[in-house]
C-alpha cells in the first residue's frame, strides 16, 4: 500500500472580515464536500522515469480543412470576445458532447484566440477522471506533473489547492505580490499545448486567473529587436520547483527527476504559424551564449514587458461550472491569490496534454 499524504477538510476558526465570507466558510465546513474524491494526494513511493520524445500531431490541423472551422459554435447562445487580442467567453456549448470534428475545431479556435472560457459546464466537470483522461489524450500525450498533488490513482490530473489550513501550490510567500507569470512546465522538452482547467471549489470572490497573449507582447516590440530575439534561445529549468518540494513544501514529493531544456525565445505555432514570445519568470533562467549581465538585462526587460502590458491581458473571473482552455504555446498566465485571508477553499484540476518541441521562429536557429 502506498504511503500517502493527503489533506484534511476541516478548517480552523478564523476572525473574518464580513458576514458573507463567514457564511461561505461555514458552508464549506458543514456540508459534505462533493469533490472529496478529487482532493490531492502525494504518494511517497510514486516515481516515474524520464520523459521520452514523441511525435505530436495537433488536432487543429484537421480543422483547417473543414468547410466551417468554427462549426462547433453554431449552437452557442453567446460568444463574447474578452479583449480584441485575447480570449472569448462562450455559453450554450457542451464541451463534454463534442464529437471529433468539434474537438478539432475547438483546438483551432484555442490556437487562434489563445483563451476560451466556457460557462455552464457541469456535465463536463461531473463526468469524472476517466473522462478527463480521455478528453486530454485526444489533444496530446498526457503530462504527469513531477511535484503537484493529484487525485488518488489519477496522476495525469494536476491539482491546485489552497484552504485556510495550507496550500499545496508552488507559491512563494515572502513576495509583495502573488502573481507569477508562467507557461506551464515550460522546462519540459515538449511543453503543453492546449490545456484545460476548471475549479471544483472557489472563494466567494477573488481567486481569478489572469492571462496574457504572448503573440501580442511580441508584436509590440520593434522589428529590429524582434529580429535579434529570434536568434536567441534560453534555458528553462524545473530544478527550483523540485527543490521547493524536496524542502517539504507543497506535498514533499518529486516523482520524476527535474530537467532543464533549451527553447527558442520566439517560437512559431505549428497550426496558425503565429510567432510568440516564449519566456517566463517562473521557469526561464538564462539566455544561451550571452554573458550573465546581458542575459539578465534582456530577460528582465521581457519579464517587465509581460507584467506591465495590461493591454495584452485578459482576466477570467470564475463562476461555478466554468471550464477554461488556453494554448500554453502562445499565452502566459498567473493565479491571483487575493483570497488568502478569507479561509475559503480554491480547488482546481488541470488536464495537460504535451505538444511539440517548440519550433523556432527563425528556421536556422539550432536548439
Amino acid at each position: 500500500m502506498s504511503t500517502v499524504e493527503t489533506i484534511t477538510q476541516s478548517l480552523p476558526s478564523l476572525s473574518l472580515r464580513n458576514k458573507s465570507e463567514d457564511s461561505e466558510k461555514a458552508k464549506q465546513e458543514e456540508q459534505p464536500y462533493k469533490y472529496a474524491h478529487l482532493l490531492p494526494v502525494f504518494p511517497k513511493d510514486e516515481h516515474y522515469p524520464p520523459l521520452v520524445p514523441f511525435e505530436h500531431v495537433d488536432p487543429g490541423h484537421r480543422a483547417l480543412t473543414h468547410q466551417n472551422p468554427r462549426a462547433f459554435l453554431d449552437n452557442a447562445t453567446s460568444v463574447i470576445d474578452l479583449t480584441p487580442r485575447l480570449g472569448s467567453e462562450i455559453r450554450g456549448v457542451n464541451l463534454a458532447t463534442l464529437d471529433n470534428d468539434g474537438r478539432d475545431e475547438l483546438a483551432l479556435e484555442v490556437a487562434r484566440r489563445g483563451l476560451l472560457v466556457f460557462r455552464d459546464q457541469g456535465d463536463f466537470i461531473d463526468r469524472g477522471t476517466e473522462f478527463y483522461r480521455e478528453w486530454g489524450r485526444y489533444f496530446g500525450r498526457l503530462h504527469i506533473h513531477p511535484t503537484s498533488g493529484h487525485p488518488e490513482g489519477v496522476p495525469e490530473v494536476h491539482l491546485v489547492y489552497r484552504d485556510a489550513n495550507t496550500t499545496f501550490n508552488f507559491e512563494v510567500e515572502d513576495r509583495i505580490r502573488s502573481t507569477t507569470w508562467h507557461s506551464d512546465v515550460s522546462y519540459e522538452l515538449q511543453p503543453p499545448g492546449l490545456t484545460t482547467f476548471f475549479l471544483l471549489s472557489q472563494p466567494r470572490t477573488g481567486g481569478d486567473t489572469i492571462f496574457t497573449s504572448q503573440v501580442s507582447t511580441l508584436s509590440r516590440l520593434s522589428p529590429q529587436f524582434i529580429a535579434f530575439l529570434k536568434t536567441l534561445k534560453a534555458t528553462h529549468s524545473g530544478f527550483e520547483q523540485a527543490e521547493f518540494s524536496r524542502s517539504g513544501r507543497r506535498g514533499g514529493v518529486v516523482r520524476r527527476e527535474p530537467v532543464q531544456n533549451v527553447h527558442p525565445i520566439i517560437r512559431k505555432h505549428p497550426v496558425t504559424g503565429e510567432e510568440a514570445l516564449y519566456v517566463n519568470r517562473q521557469f526561464t533562467r538564462r539566455i544561451v551564449g550571452l554573458k550573465l549581465e546581458e542575459s539578465e538585462a534582456i530577460l528582465s526587460f521581457l519579464y517587465n514587458h509581460i507584467d506591465q502590458s495590461a493591454d495584452n491581458q485578459a482576466r477570467v473571473k470564475w463562476e461555478p461550472n466554468t471550464v477554461v482552455l488556453w494554448d500554453n504555446r502562445i499565452t502566459a498566465h498567473s493565479a491571483i491569490v487575493d483570497f488568502d485571508k478569507t479561509g475559503e477553499r480554491r480547488h482546481g484540476a488541470r488536464i495537460t496534454p504535451q505538444a511539440e518541441r517548440p519550433i523556432p521562429a527563425l528556421d536556422s536557429l539550432e536548439l
